[in-house]
């Protein structure tokens, strides 16, 4: 059964769900929405039009939908959206969205953010994705499926990171990363391909394709869009996704060609 601490601040408007516990001064503004079975911890605060899914846990003195870090921010009615089965531990802070940016900020399923991740305005996350200790997400980054993201590691603003792309801890990301692909270092750049979380969801046959793609892409004098552009028509599916993410970055991919 869910409880309400007696030191807990509730305001009226709240809409809160079956089975939901809410820690020793935590405070819940009143127009949130949070779903069945969540868990607030202690010292908890969550206020603005901010609506929780179910399932989900926040830990003690994390901070969900306190007024974007933006300037131009002028009080208007902005949003955040956060689905199910999602971890944030201790002291994250999550902004919402901003007018210029679409007014929203939303995070998916099944995601892990560690002890003091930063979610900026009007950011996307897919499901499943990992922010390890102190990631950081400026304003309208946009993360795809089963995203990594290292300790200590910001990512600029507008930055894509594509699906199953894994961030190495301790860098810094300006340029988009690729579905699939490994990026690491200060500025960073491609590795190659993020094996490990490859080989736990598709399968070989794929990740070799998805290697010869990979060569193809940036082993060659020939230039990356323009590959890109053949990739896509190719049959692998995973082959397809990666050429047109590359087609569609706008703030170009985080790597420097080796040319032969």
């Amino acid at each position: 059964m869910g409880s309400i601490h007696p030191t807990a601040i509730v305001e009226d408007g709240a809409i809160i769900g079956k089975n939901v516990s809410i820690g020793a001064y935590s405070y819940i503004s009143k127009d949130v929405t949070i779903g069945s079975n969540c868990k607030i911890a202690t010292h908890t605060i969550i206020e603005g039009h901010t609506t929780i899914g179910e399932n989900n846990e926040i830990f003690s003195h994390a901070v969900i939908g306190s007024i974007p870090q933006d300037l131009k921010y002028a009080g208007e009615k902005v949003e955040l959206i956060i689905g199910d089965n999602n971890k944030i531990r201790e002291f994250t802070l999550i902004n919402p969205g901003t007018k210029g940016g679409g007014g929203v900020t939303k995070i998916g399923d099944n995601n892990l953010l560690m002890g003091y991740v930063h979610i900026a305005h009007d950011v996307i996350i897919g499901n499943n994705c990992i922010l390890a200790n102190a990631a950081t997400l400026a304003g309208h980054v946009e993360l795809g499926n089963g995203v990594v993201i290292g300790g200590f590691t910001p990512v600029h603003q507008f930055v894509k990171v594509g699906d199953l792309a894994m961030v190495a801890g301790a860098s810094a990301l300006s340029q988009d990363v690729p579905p699939y692909c490994l990026v690491e270092g200060n500025r960073a750049k491609l590795r190659g391909l993020n094996l490990t979380g490859l080989r736990r969801h598709i399968d070989k046959d794929d990740i070799n394709s998805l290697k010869v793609a990979y060569k193809k892409l940036f082993s060659s004098n020939i230039p990356l869009t323009e590959v890109a552009n053949e990739l896509i028509k190719d049959s692998n599916i995973y082959v397809s996704n990666m050429a047109k993410f590359i087609v569609e970055s706008k703030r170009g991919i985080a790597q420097k060609r080796s040319i032969n």
